[in-house]
């Protein structure tokens, strides 16, 4: 199969010529059963040839390879118009528009089948979007599609040239902006959507996207009062509520957060998202019965919703009813599930049967949970191991020497860093139960300087070598940013806690602009720390545990590159291994307090009675006295885990 016979195949069936395109595309199947253009073509022609039965077969096949395609959810409203089933087709536009709004045909016979059944509000909506796209500039239109169809590289490409001519085109730069989120692009999407917010100022969905572009780069106090000023316009719009209680949440008003939730849920009360998100308020306020109650709402309102089937199973607490279980199985059982659904729901089941002890089906779904998600990304875990050498190239002894008067003297920010799953969390609970020590997040602020850093000049970067160069002043100034932008997340408390645990790929540039931090490396046993990783669903930023040969990588280069940092800065970071915290945790405890230069207090060890909000995975476990629960967990799995072994090697033991 060759891109020409797809062509082939395009071309006849633009040409009316229906049976030529499904011979082609059936030549093109035989070679290659799930080649979507292919199924697409044949779906198409079969349809226009009355051949239900074989369209219907050829679209669930590609319902099954890509759950997201809007073109294929379409043709499946097309096919059931054909046969005269009506709210099946519109069920099926209305996925088709949700993939990708730009399909003005979804649009249009959406408006006509509500109309009919007399949902006139909803027809009048849907024309009003078939109304946007028209007056859309046809680039624009297609550059829609590509994002929308995975194929960003060529939307950004249509999209910039569009720019260049139309430098001041708000939607081009809110698609510009989108191709960015998606490409982890954050502050040039940030850029583009402040400016496109200057320009058009009640344009609603620009303000939407610049929320959520801020959200992301946790500069949680400008969302927050972005979120207020759209909620200030209609106070009673659920949308608007909505945005605002997640941000209250982001800063820590939880208070408020719950009572716009309940707002929500007034009118409508089995919003299934809104369950969800208030669901994960509770847990991380510590109210895990409630939180429980409020993600089996979402499931029941949405069976398919496995945003809250996973945060269920996320708990590490609960235990699945059969009920809930034959549930679960049966949407994984659907072809149309869509995509995050279904890996949501593969790592839902995958915990519900590890905890029934059925490993071997337990592996299959937490394995392909990451095979999905490790199709979506484009780690290279190759480029990571070069990147972490260059740091153990760049920073050596000469260069703490050169700068070694220099960076802002602050002693406040205590970084706990290492791998995630570590055990760090626990680490985090217990010295943030302390008087003087306050716990806040995961804080980007390290990662996103050294992005900065990096240069924006297309296929090569100057961090970290660009370290050598920077200046005594550029360095305070620096750290001095630092600890003011991350106030916001303190209580007041003369230490704070960063635990983003991709900041030991970064201890040079942390020692530069900060050279009073505490710094502590929490350790955990390979094979524990890499299959606990593997088994944990992360939103972002952890691309690396999405495979095991991946996770087993990238613990073998933290390893070597925290012993180049404990060579060149003997005596400045602390290891705390998390079976040592086990074995003795007040000799731990003390040891941590000791190196911090803090008294000791018995909170420290009285943390799980803690109230403090906890937004991490583990949150439910350090609400409870220390446990080994999660000691040699990888055993049960043993057999199926030789590429983690050999990625580790002599670290196994």
């Amino acid at each position: 199969m060759t891109e020409e016979d797809v062509k082939a195949a395009r071309d006849q069936l633009s040409a009316g010529k229906f049976d030529d395109a499904l011979h082609l595309a059936r030549s093109i199947l035989e070679d290659d059963a799930d080649d979507a253009e292919a199924l697409y073509i044949a779906a198409v022609a079969a349809r226009y040839l009355e051949l239900y039965e074989p369209a219907a077969d050829y679209l669930g096949r590609l319902h099954e390879a890509m759950p997201e395609y809007g073109r294929a959810w379409q043709e499946a409203g097309h096919l059931a118009c054909a046969r005269g089933e009506n709210d099946k087709a519109l069920a099926a536009f209305a996925r088709a528009t949700r993939f990708n709004p730009a399909l003005d045909a979804s649009w249009r016979i959406q408006a006509e089948l509500l109309a009919r059944a007399g949902r006139n509000l909803e027809a009048d909506a849907a024309r009003a979007q078939e109304k946007r796209i028209a007056e859309l500039p046809k680039e624009l239109v297609a550059v829609t599609h590509h994002l929308h169809e995975g194929r960003l590289l060529r939307a950004e490409e249509l999209c910039r040239h569009f720019l260049r001519k139309h430098p001041k085109n708000v939607e081009g730069m809110r698609l510009l902006a989108q191709i960015g989120l998606k490409l982890g692009i954050l502050d040039d999407a940030e850029f583009l959507l402040e400016s496109a917010a200057a320009f058009e100022p009640d344009n609603i969905q620009v303000r939407l996207d610049y929320i959520d572009a801020l959200r992301r780069r946790q500069k949680f106090a400008r969302a927050l009062e972005e979120a207020k000023a759209l909620h200030d316009r209609d106070p009673g719009n659920p949308l608007f509520q909505s945005h605002l209680a997640i941000e209250s949440m982001q800063t820590g008003d939880y208070d408020r957060a719950f009572e716009l939730f309940d707002a929500i849920l007034e009118k409508l009360p089995r919003d299934p998202a809104t369950l969800t998100s208030r669901g994960h308020a509770l847990k991380t306020t510590g109210d895990q019965a409630r939180a429980v109650d409020s993600y089996r709402a979402a499931c029941a309102a949405k069976a398919d919703h496995g945003d809250a089937w996973y945060a269920l199973a996320n708990l590490k607490t609960y235990r699945f009813t059969d009920a809930e279980l034959a549930q679960m199985r049966e949407q994984v059982g659907r072809t149309e599930l869509a995509f995050m659904d279904r890996v949501h729901l593969s790592f839902a089941l995958g915990k519900a049967l590890e905890d029934r002890g059925e490993y071997e089906e337990s592996f299959r779904l937490y394995d392909q949970g990451n095979a999905l998600k490790r199709a979506q990304t484009r780690y290279d875990a190759e480029r990571m191991s070069a990147e972490l050498a260059k740091q153990r190239e760049t920073c050596g002894p000469e260069l703490f020497a050169k700068h070694a008067r220099a960076g802002h003297p602050a002693p406040d920010p205590i970084f706990i860093l290492g791998l995630p799953r570590a055990g760090s969390t626990l680490l985090e609970q217990i010295l943030a139960s302390h008087s003087r020590i306050d716990g806040t997040l995961e804080l980007p602020d390290i990662l996103a300087l050294a992005h900065r850093l990096r240069g924006r000049k297309a296929g090569s970067s100057r961090y970290p070598e660009i370290l050598h160069d920077l200046s005594a002043q550029q360095l305070a100034g620096f750290g001095h940013q630092f600890i003011e932008n991350t106030r916001i997340h303190r209580q007041g408390a003369p230490f704070f806690i960063d635990k983003m645990p991709n900041n030991f790929r970064h201890i040079g540039l942390i020692r530069l602009i900060l050279p009073n931090a505490k710094i502590i490396d929490a350790r955990r046993a390979p094979m524990d720390c890499c299959f606990s990783g593997f088994k944990q669903l992360f939103a972002e930023g952890q691309e690396f545990t999405y495979g095991l040969k991946e996770i087993g990588s990238y613990y073998r280069d933290y390893v070597q590159l925290m012993d180049h940092w404990n060579a060149v800065l003997p005596g400045v970071i602390l290891r705390v291994d998390h079976e040592d915290v086990l074995d003795d945790l007040e000799g731990q405890t003390r040891r941590m307090l000791d190196y911090l230069g803090l008294p000791f207090e018995q909170a420290c060890l009285d943390f799980h009675k803690s109230k403090r909000a906890v937004r991490t995975a583990s949150s439910e476990q350090v609400r409870r006295p220390i446990s080994r629960s999660g000691q040699d967990a990888w055993k049960p799995y043993a057999n199926w885990l030789g590429p983690l072994r050999e990625a580790l090697g002599p670290l196994v033991g």
